[in-house]
């Protein structure tokens, strides 16, 4: 696993993040590695906006970099999204 990326630091070392509800306005704590969580007061999925891309969509060595279990999360997390989004 390579150390120094800082790109991939969100990934190797997560950290909550917090976003506004759409739907309620209520403070939502979503982890850096996630893709969605669920409102604490109106219940509904809150989604972070993953059109933006990552470091790991591109990068040669995103899976050393990461690890595969981490690198594979993202992918599943970004298929999700995608699909989610069309619906």
């Amino acid at each position: 696993m390579i150390l120094k990326c800082p790109g991939a630091q969100n990934f190797k070392q997560p950290k909550p993040e917090y976003m506004g509800c759409p739907f309620c306005s209520y403070e939502v704590e979503i982890w850096s590695d996630e893709i969605k969580a669920t409102c604490p007061k109106c219940k509904k999925t809150v989604m972070r906006n993953s059109d933006k891309q990552s470091c790991l969509d591109w990068c040669k060595y995103a899976k050393e970099c990461v690890g595969i279990v981490q690198y594979n999360k993202y992918k599943q997390n970004k298929n999700k999204y995608k699909l989610e989004k069309k619906i």
